[in-house]
């Protein structure tokens, strides 16, 4: 009998140390850091030819923000997914938890593949090996997670302790799981040889979670049970209840359940009998890659150690890791530097210091600036926009809509607007007006007009937009119909 694997990808984070690259409301799970891939795609890509299994469609949960980009980069790689939103964020064992409700509709207890969004492994293979041995083992209610072999004494992760062998294979239970520790610790982890890297990596049947979250955090279990009832389901988007959600307690899949079944080992707690918790050994050229120095170390380097991406020159420099989006970057006699450039933002950062990168992060915030949350270039479900130059009273966007896409029906109270298009077609409903315009042709929407553009073509349009007006804000938008129901 073919076991039936349910991928689950938690895509939560913020990527914060990864900064000016990875934002906020288009974190790193979402760039192409390694490859062409994403590393949202890259981790569903992951999955693909396991012996022995079927694959159910990928289940990503994320927030609101970005659904409409994570839905476009699983249409494009021709594997639409379920994905769940969450309302606000709750932490991973909240999060896994909507997602095993949703999969055990219907009758259906798939074993759960739960992965983040945004590591590496470089191994495919060896993954895919490790993935096969724990779903015979989670097949059979056993919880299984992945511990990453360490070669160094990492002071940046937490570790589990194994324990015995469980079963024929490389499985051994779960001793212990230990906060990230100190370097005299960590090197004595790595000297003592039962220590393995946390992963975040996880394998277990949903009804089994569900049924060892209702002995650990029943609170987590209830309220997400009233969330996921009061949810709603739209095409590819599974939404749950928002006011029954932010009644949920905030935790770790560790701290809720996972360290609970180290320390009771299938041990009755109450009535009800824990299962059996194990940590897989896993060699994979694995990284959460959660600063600029980890990706550094996973990309490939030249004879000097360095990383150079986009239009980047070194010269006597080593072990640096340059990245341009656009403007060249030249390192003259550098070392152990990293160097970010886009279009809003330059870093500069030692390689010991990209920890700190996210103190930065914290300071735009603080002050209000928008370089922390959003690039210049700004994703939307249907298509981009870019802005190119701004000051006072007015604002210039270059604009990509997708071919059948549609804006707003909308309205600005503070703002006109001048569209020039550039290639394609538009159609414009300005008022009671309908009309299309071509390439060279333009149109003005005089402010407090109800205004909707679309791409009734097959080809992207393009455009310029000039904002002129007392506030430029986003957030002078009033919809009066939207297809994507924001």
């Amino acid at each position: 009998m073919t076991l039936l694997i349910q991928p689950v990808i938690l895509s939560g984070g913020s990527g914060t140390r990864l900064w000016p690259l990875s934002r906020e409301k288009y974190p790193k799970q979402l760039l192409p850091l390694i490859g062409e891939d994403s590393l949202l795609q890259a981790t569903v890509r992951r999955v693909d030819g396991i012996a022995g299994t079927e694959l159910a469609a990928p289940m990503v949960v994320c927030n609101e923000e970005y659904r409409f980009v994570i839905a476009e980069q699983l249409r494009v790689m021709g594997k639409p997914g379920i994905v769940v939103l969450e309302p606000l964020g709750r932490n991973t064992a909240p999060a896994l938890t909507i997602a095993a409700q949703a999969a055990i509709k219907n009758g259906a207890d798939p074993v759960l593949l739960v992965m983040p969004a945004d590591h590496v492994i470089v191994d495919k293979q060896a993954f895919q090996t490790a993935v096969q041995a724990g779903a015979v083992l989670a097949a059979e209610g056993v919880v299984v997670t992945f511990g990453i072999t360490p070669d160094v004494p990492e002071t940046g992760y937490g570790y589990i302790q194994s324990g015995e062998g469980y079963g024929s294979g490389s499985a051994k239970r779960i001793a212990r799981f230990v906060e990230k520790p100190n370097l005299q610790t960590a090197q004595a982890y790595l000297a003592e040889g039962s220590y393995l890297w946390n992963s975040g990596l996880f394998m277990m049947r949903a009804s089994v979670w569900l049924q060892a979250l209702a002995v650990c955090r029943p609170d987590i279990l209830s309220a997400c049970q009233a969330a996921t009832d009061a949810g709603t389901s739209d095409g590819e988007f599974v939404r749950v209840g928002k006011e029954a959600f932010s009644q949920c307690p905030s935790d770790s899949i560790d701290y809720a359940v996972m360290e609970r079944i180290a320390a009771g080992q299938g041990v009755a707690a109450g009535a009800t009998p824990l299962p059996v918790g194990v940590v897989i050994p896993l060699s994979a050229g694995w990284s959460d890659v959660g600063a600029w120095e980890a990706l550094w170390q996973v990309l490939p380097k030249d004879s000097e150690g360095n990383v150079a991406q986009g239009d980047v020159l070194m010269q006597d420099s080593r072990n640096t890791l340059a990245l341009s989006e656009g403007r060249l970057i030249a390192c003259v006699g550098v070392d152990d530097l990293i160097v970010v450039e886009t279009a809003d933002a330059i870093l500069v950062a030692h390689k010991d210091k990209t920890q700190d990168v996210k103190k930065i992060v914290d300071r735009l915030k603080a002050a209000g600036r928008t370089e922390g949350q959003i690039h210049r270039k700004v994703f939307r479900p249907w298509g981009w926009y870019d802005s190119v130059d701004a000051g006072p009273r007015f604002q210039v966007k270059r604009i990509v809509v997708k071919p059948g896409a549609t804006l707003s029906l909308q309205m600005h109270h503070h703002r006109a607007e001048h569209w020039i298009v550039v290639s394609g077609t538009a159609k414009v409903t300005r008022g009671e007006t309908t009309y299309l315009l071509s390439e060279n042709e333009s149109t003005f929407i005089p402010l407090g007009t109800t205004h909707r553009l679309e791409n009734p073509g097959r080809v992207d349009l393009e455009m310029i937009e000039v904002q002129s007006g007392s506030y430029l804000g986003e957030d002078d938008i009033v919809r009066f119909e939207d297809v994507y129901g924001r």
